[in-house]
């Protein structure tokens, strides 16, 4: 919007544009902030280089016919005395004999001298930039309070998840032990009482708890007459007879897939 007063040569507005720039995207961090500042960025060049083609109207610009003068003027060019052909080719005079000379002798002056110093990227600076120190504190706080909220979180989900597990165990517990109250000589099948009919998640949920009444000791599971599972709970006794027990005790994973639970 503001191209004509940004190519005007007394104008500022193009450097107050590139500063502001500077500050607004100093601190970019996201992908649109970075494609604003990558398309300022050729906004701003192509109105330089506008500036800059039109600043030579002002300046003095390089003339190839004058520089010729002068170049065979310093060669030592003898107007007075024209050749003899009328040619297209002639000079309209002729050059001394050591002419070419002449110029190459002046020329490697110009060539062998050391380059200028100069910095790439301007001067350094005496002082180092001071640490931005503030910003790194807020960021390490950010950090970690967010660090310190999530084991928070994670710990308050394990511990609900493992009362209810508890929970489920004891119930599942409970109904054994009252089948087995209600009739202790008749075996319960592990399968009848583990498996649920309607739901294959279910049923492994059921396995997955009955596990831990056989870790701790709670129920054992042993072989019928038809090489079949049944569950029963274990009777209480004293602590000698428990160690023993608890010494023998063995774990075995059961594999279920959908098509035998059917």
């Amino acid at each position: 919007e503001n191209r004509e007063a940004m190519l005007n040569s007394k104008s500022n507005r193009l450097t107050e544009a590139l500063e502001e720039a500077n500050r607004l995207f100093d601190e970019v961090c996201g992908a649109r902030e970075a494609a604003l500042d990558a398309q300022f960025l050729v906004i701003a060049s192509n109105i330089g280089k506008e500036k800059a083609n039109e600043l030579h109207s002002e300046m003095s610009a390089f003339d190839s016919t004058a520089f010729a003068e002068d170049l065979l003027t310093f060669m030592g060019i003898n107007r007075t005395v024209e050749e003899s052909d009328d040619s297209d080719d002639a000079p309209g005079g002729f050059l001394p004999n050591d002419a070419w000379q002449t110029m190459g002798e002046e020329a490697p002056k110009y060539f062998r001298r050391a380059p200028t110093f100069h910095y790439m990227m301007g001067s350094f600076k005496s002082e180092p930039p001071v640490p931005k120190q503030r910003i790194e504190r807020q960021k390490k706080a950010s950090r970690g309070k967010a660090e310190r909220a999530m084991p928070a979180q994670l710990k308050k989900m394990e511990e609900s998840h493992q009362e209810a597990t508890e929970k489920e165990v004891e119930r599942i517990l409970r109904i054994l032990h009252t089948h087995f109250e209600n009739d202790p000589d008749t075996p319960i099948s592990f399968f009848d009482f583990v498996i649920d009919p309607n739901s294959f998640a279910r049923t492994v949920e059921n396995m997955f708890h009955v596990s831990f009444l056989i870790r701790d000791g709670l129920a054992k599971i042993k072989l019928d007459e038809d090489k079949l599972p049944i569950i029963e709970p274990t009777k209480p006794s004293r602590g000698g007879e428990e160690d023993s027990r608890a010494g023998a005790r063995n774990q075995v994973i059961i594999n279920l897939d959908q098509k035998e639970w059917k």
